[in-house]
């Protein structure tokens, strides 16, 4: 199998003026792809050859799981921003007051989690074994479904993300990020776990 890097389901300009198309390009056109390039490099003739991300997420380590899951992250941190305003499903709204107690606490959680978050990694929102939502950060690669949780919203917390755009002003990219979340992605995300 040869990973390939994933096509954008907008046009490179769709997230302006949140996230300009310089960033897509670096981001994106630079930073996503080396990560599916090297993937490709490190599996080919080992047993992850022909395996799916996830399988590789959940089973590798070193460089391989590094990538695989930069790859992975990624893949799903576009898919979760549209330049289209979006809402979640009532049933998934109704989790996140549950959870959280409203939509605007789950937000601050998120945003304050993500800004506090020391140096490069990712913010989710996932569900965890007692199908909760929580929000957690993981370092650098690393990814919930490696710890047996399932994501269905992501942020992406590395410089790369927002250096262009933001500066080291990561909080005021995080509140323009959650402008853009492609609510109908984490709603069907959601639905296929209740499935």
């Amino acid at each position: 199998m040869k990973f390939e890097l994933m096509q954008l389901p907008y046009e490179t300009n769709a997230l302006e003026p949140y996230i300009s198309v310089e960033t897509i390009s670096y981001h994106y056109g630079k930073h996503h792809l080396a990560y599916v390039n090297k993937l490709n490099a490190l599996t080919e003739g080992t047993e992850y050859s022909n395996k799916s991300l996830e399988y590789i997420v959940k089973n590798a380590d070193g460089a391989i799981f590094n990538n695989a899951a930069q790859v992975c992250n990624h893949d799903f941190y576009w898919h979760g921003l549209s330049g289209t305003a979006t809402d979640p499903s009532v049933e998934l709204s109704d989790l996140i007051k549950s959870c959280f107690g409203s939509i605007e606490a789950f937000k601050e959680e998120f945003i304050s989690t993500a800004a506090g978050h020391f140096g490069s990694g990712w913010v989710w929102l996932s569900i965890n074994e007692d199908k909760k939502l929580i929000v957690e950060a993981t370092s650098n690669a690393d990814n919930p479904i490696r710890h047996n949780r399932i994501p269905i919203l992501t942020c992406d917390v590395w410089e790369h993300a927002y250096y262009i755009d933001y500066r080291n002003m990561r909080p005021e990219y995080l509140e323009k990020w959650w402008k853009l979340i492609n609510w109908q992605f984490v709603s069907d995300n959601f639905a296929n776990v209740e499935k």
